[in-house]
């Protein structure tokens, strides 16, 4: 894997070991960041099911100010730490190693403008993090939550977030939310 563009553009980065995490192939990542290139500098990003911090580190990488990341799983948690220190994001960046609703939760200090959920597939996690995101009181008035999910799953309206766009990428899908009421 490896940073498309920005600061860190060609620099490699490291995945976790096993099937556990599914790394976002390079072209949905190019086609996602294509989409939302113009609406990430100074941003704060949410990269919730976080894996390697692939979609975060891009953000981070293309002048997004902050990038809060979490996974379940720790050695993915590991990885991202150390994707973060081989970058140089120490000071722009935080890792939590809990639950997605804990990590929500914790984070009720902060607003952000970004929420990559990228939770496994099969497990029926996308509508229970869009559900909690919908209520949390995190997300800035004009915040995007971007899940990628299987393609033969209907994305959902969850609450106060509202599907907008959708983008097919053979099996996968990207869904692009906003808080219902915002253009």
């Amino acid at each position: 894997m490896r940073i498309i563009a920005g600061s860190c553009k060609g620099r490699s980065i490291l995945a976790p070991k096993g099937m556990d995490t599914r790394p976002t192939l390079d072209r949905v990542k190019e086609s996602l960041f294509g989409i939302i290139q113009f609406q990430l500098y100074g941003k704060t990003v949410l990269d919730l099911f976080a894996g390697s911090g692939n979609l975060g580190l891009e953000a981070l990488s293309r002048g997004a100010s902050f990038a809060a990341f979490n996974d379940m799983s720790r050695d993915a948690v590991k990885v991202i730490r150390a994707n973060i220190e081989k970058l140089g994001f120490e000071q722009k960046s935080v890792v939590m190693n809990v639950d997605f609703a804990q990590a929500i939760r914790s984070l009720s200090a902060r607003r952000f403008d970004i929420v990559f959920l990228d939770p496994p597939y099969r497990a029926g996690l996308m509508e229970k993090a869009l559900k909690e995101l919908s209520t949390a009181g995190i997300l800035n008035e004009d915040a995007m939550v971007i899940a990628e999910h299987d393609a033969h799953i209907a994305p959902v309206d969850t609450g106060a977030l509202v599907l907008y766009d959708r983008r097919i990428y053979r099996d996968t899908a990207l869904s692009f939310y906003r808080l219902e009421g915002e253009e």
